[in-house]
């Protein structure tokens, strides 16, 4: 079994609660899920895991970014998830320092999917990579939908719950049921070692 974690969107925009479309905020600081997040990657790392952090975001001009997405559409007009910026930048509590650039990966994506649009599918073949270890936020759109491709792809796809937030807890223990029917769900001090 060759191994990744995939860390998703993690970012300003996403979790900080200065930024003005965090909803996830709260509960991502509420449930301790960036301490979640940094346990998973300092196992991932201990163990010689692949680590990829992934982030949204759209060029200075928001060339890539859908006008008419319910999602995405006022992006460009509130100035958010615009890469190079503060709102994309990670969340400062979040370990986001590659302990070994050979084995750690940065993925901008430009839509929910980080498949879509994205290397991502290419580092992990180049990696021999057969078993993905998702977190982030948030649990229904980035997660599911990593989760849900990723499986398609034949991936074997682990979810560690205590890393992942969305802005309803109610949301998110429902995602983590429909997740559950295709992954396998853990904890962050369930993770096995090499």
């Amino acid at each position: 079994m060759t191994t990744a974690l995939i860390a998703l969107d993690f970012i300003n925009d996403i979790v900080h609660p200065d930024s003005p479309m965090a909803g996830a905020a709260s509960q991502v600081a509420e449930r301790g899920v960036i301490e979640h997040a940094n346990t998973a990657l300092a196992h991932a790392r201990a163990n010689d895991w692949f680590v990829v952090l992934v982030k949204v975001g759209f060029g200075p001009g928001y060339a890539e970014c859908p006008s008419h997405s319910p999602l995405f559409g006022k992006a460009k007009e509130n100035g958010v998830l615009q890469l190079g910026t503060w709102g994309t930048e990670f969340h400062e509590a979040l370990d986001a320092t590659p302990a070994n650039a050979e084995r750690e990966f940065v993925v901008e994506k430009p839509r929910v999917n980080a498949f879509y649009a994205t290397p991502l599918e290419a580092v992990l073949r180049a990696n021999a990579i057969d078993t993905l270890y998702l977190c982030g936020v948030s649990t229904s759109w980035a997660v599911q939908s990593a989760a849900r491709d990723g499986h398609d792809r034949d991936y074997r796809i682990r979810v560690i719950e205590d890393a992942c937030a969305t802005d309803d807890i109610e949301d998110h223990h429902a995602s983590i049921r429909q997740l559950s029917r295709i992954s396998e769900i853990v904890t962050s001090d369930e993770l096995p070692s090499n």
